[in-house]
């Protein structure tokens, strides 16, 4: 047991993951450890949720529907959702679909994104479904998981760097996932920079250079909806997402999760907020800490809802993370899962919380 992981993970069996902490401070006014959207959950989601607990002694869809297709039709509003939807499939949290789709990938050694660091869960299924770890440079590594933007560097690729990179360094049999978990906080034309629009161009690496790109989507980062675990999968074809939803265990996601979803795909005022106030909570952030901490670096694309940060030093880094949970706004430590010591993130939030954390760093100035 550690100050970071509260006892609430086992170091043997799990990875660290942050959004811990919250429920150890007494005096607790935001959570800056995870990169949720700082809006908060929508109301008209979390109505309908709530409103699915009188359902709770009916068992949910075994087909996800209708969350299934208002999940389609959101992602491809501009045609093509009821062909697109053979391709996607729903699971509690992206967690459960990373594992099932590394599970049936073949078997042999597993390679990050080329990044500094990424989401540690790729490595925690890959090894546990009997993957090496290799490097990134490693072309021989039959799955790839990158994460783009990346959580937590802030590193983002647009689309077609992100096709090139895969085109050029993955042999035939690779399997690919894509995180693009973070790609909604891009604004409102963000589809037409994802992979998830790449239909045509997945089928066709799939089935002609046997490269096969999967795009994974945690729905409870732009919808701040954590607690119900939410994710999505597209696969390259029909055949392979069958292969796939064949290991899955029936009602996996929840009917709360699921009335949640459909409220939320139809929610179009929150996610034009998001992209009103997100990108300005950013740069003001980026503008608070240059002021009171200049020797910090701020990293990260100016969209995201999180700032991956270099305080340059272990021991002042180490003192931010404690200085930030005794005030009651925790933030997520660079030191466990990703061994970054001078490194912390923190999420991006309104005015009002985000002086408890600055004044909460304030006595760190010029160290």
């Amino acid at each position: 047991m550690t100050a970071e992981n509260q006892g609430t993970w086992d170091s043997t069996t799990q990875t660290f993951h942050g959004g811990q902490d919250w429920k150890f401070c007494d005096n607790f006014v935001e959570d800056f450890s995870v990169t949720t959207n700082g809006l908060g959950t929508p109301e008209k989601a979390m109505a309908a949720a709530v409103a699915a607990c009188s359902k709770i002694n009916h068992y949910p869809p075994s087909d996800f529907e209708p969350a299934l297709t208002d999940l389609a039709e959101f992602l491809w509003p501009e045609g093509g959702a009821k062909e697109s939807k053979e391709l996607l499939l729903l699971g509690n949290g992206a967690s459960e679909l990373i594992d099932l789709v590394i599970r049936q990938a073949e078997p042999g050694k597993w390679r990050p994104g080329p990044q500094r660091t990424q989401y540690k869960e790729y490595a925690r299924s890959a090894q546990a479904a009997g993957f090496s770890t290799t490097d990134a440079a490693d072309r021989s590594a039959m799955l790839l998981c990158m994460v783009n933007p990346t959580n937590p560097t802030g590193d983002y690729w647009p689309v077609d760097q992100a096709k090139k990179y895969i085109e050029e360094t993955c042999a035939r049999g690779t399997t690919v996932i894509v995180d693009e978990s973070m790609q909604p906080w891009l604004g409102p034309r963000w589809r037409e920079d994802s992979l998830i629009r790449e239909r045509a161009w997945a089928r066709a690496l799939s089935e002609d250079a046997g490269i096969h790109v999967w795009v994974m989507t945690s729905w409870t980062k732009i919808w701040s909806c954590t607690g119900v675990r939410l994710g999505s999968v597209v696969a390259p074809t029909r055949a392979l997402r069958d292969a796939v939803k064949a290991k899955q265990v029936p009602w996996s996601v929840n009917t709360m999760a699921l009335d949640f979803l459909s409220a939320a795909c139809a929610d179009a005022d929150y996610l034009a907020r998001t992209w009103d106030v997100t990108p300005r909570w950013n740069a003001e952030t980026r503008a608070d800490l240059a002021a009171a901490h200049p020797r910090w670096t701020v990293h990260g694309a100016p969209f995201l809802s999180w700032l991956w940060i270099d305080t340059g030093d272990a021991a002042t880094c180490a003192a931010a993370v404690a200085r930030a949970k005794a005030a009651g706004v925790p933030v997520r430590s660079g030191a466990p899962g990703y061994n970054l010591p001078t490194f912390f993130r923190a999420a991006v939030r309104p005015a009002e919380t985000r002086r408890v954390l600055l004044a909460a760093l304030a006595p760190l100035a010029h160290k």
